[in-house]
């Protein structure tokens, strides 16, 4: 009936019952409204996995509509949402498995219970005595083997010995006590078998016809699609998850080179700026050496000009230097001395 409706629904549209004036008020459904199963949109709705089996979760509250879903596929926000509902439906799909994994646990530990057997009935009186005497024999008969063996009477022991083994096979059968219907029972159920994909129990070592008969059942198939995109999901996860480290670490590693050429390009810089500085200095000091020899160079030329026209105007009297080396040379007369000194020195009286 869902099927049929659903058919009409993709050939006539959601609105084909409705009057005109209903029509009026009505709005067509979009594939982003929250009418619409978004399960169905992206991969799979486990409500239609498990119709009519043990598992069924009944039909689906929201709308499941082919042409919705071709409308998301083309729609430019198509992969915007895929991880989004993907994520919804990945969370729904392990409480599903939550769930079953409880079931398969509770059914293991059923299987794994050990077959206690039931405490033995006590013996009735006829077959207490009988078993009394069996005993005595059993006992005598051991002393005899034992007398024999030491006489070295071998074959005789030896025959005594069968007789040994017969009774003691009667002291079995008469103390062993036939199992209760419940034993059996046990007994059997460890013969089944659990399906860890499904949780369903089967029979161990059963027909192949029926093997392939659960396996190809709705419930296992379903329980199956949903353990796969669980794992799927969880791989594209961790995958993703993993291209992200890896693309922080090289964002990382690329600002690192980043920062080192920066640094090696700062150091060069500052290199060839003291290289610079060394070279300015080495041609100052240059410069100041040479404005040194020159300055020492003019001072010696001064030095010589000026000796030169001293010693030129010494000898050519322009500048009197003659006149007074010749009156230096020449002799003084005492009278005048005499008279200068006496005009100039009083006179002492004696």
């Amino acid at each position: 009936m869902d099927a049929q409706r659903a058919l009409l629904d993709e050939l006539m549209g959601t609105a084909r019952n409705l009057t005109e004036e209903e029509k009026k008020g009505h709005k067509e459904l979009r594939w982003d409204d929250k009418e619409v199963c978004a399960f169905y949109m992206v991969r799979f709705c486990p409500h239609d996995l498990f119709v009519n089996t043990r598992s069924d979760l009944g039909p689906c509250p929201r709308v499941h509509d082919q042409k919705l879903k071709e409308s998301f596929e083309k729609s430019s926000r198509h992969d915007a949402y895929v991880p989004k509902f993907e994520a919804e439906l990945a969370k729904f799909c392990e409480k599903l498995v939550m769930d079953l994994d409880r079931r398969v646990r509770r059914g293991r530990e059923r299987l794994a219970q050990e077959v206690e057997p039931a405490p033995p009935a006590p013996l009735s009186a006829e077959k207490s005595e009988q078993l009394s005497v069996l005993e005595e024999k059993l006992k005598n008969l051991l002393e005899q083997v034992e007398s024999l063996g030491e006489a070295g009477k071998v074959d005789e022991a030896e025959a005594l010995m069968r007789k040994v083994e017969a009774l003691n096979a009667e002291k079995t059968v008469l103390t062993q006590q036939p199992q209760n219907d419940k034993v059996l029972m046990l007994a059997q159920e460890k013969k089944m078998a659990l399906c860890e994909v499904c949780g369903s129990f089967l029979v161990a070592n059963d027909a192949a016809e029926r093997t392939q008969s659960h396996v190809t059942g709705k419930q296992h198939i379903g329980y199956g699609m949903v353990r796969d995109f669980i794992a799927e999901f969880k791989e594209a996860k961790e995958k993703a998850r993993e291209e992200e480290r890896l693309a922080r670490e090289k964002e990382v590693e690329e600002r690192r080179k980043q920062r080192e050429k920066e640094y090696e390009s700062r150091s060069r810089s500052d290199s060839g700026d003291r290289d610079k500085y060394q070279d300015r200095g080495k041609d100052s000091d240059r410069y100041q050496e040479r404005d040194l020899d020159r300055e020492r160079s003019r001072e010696r030329n001064g030095r010589g000009s000026r000796d030169g026209e001293r010693e030129w105007r010494y000898k050519n009297g322009r500048d009197g230097g003659r006149d007074r080396y010749q009156n230096r040379s020449r002799p003084r007369s005492p009278g005048r001395h005499s008279n200068r000194r006496s005009s100039r020195s009083p006179v002492r009286r004696y």
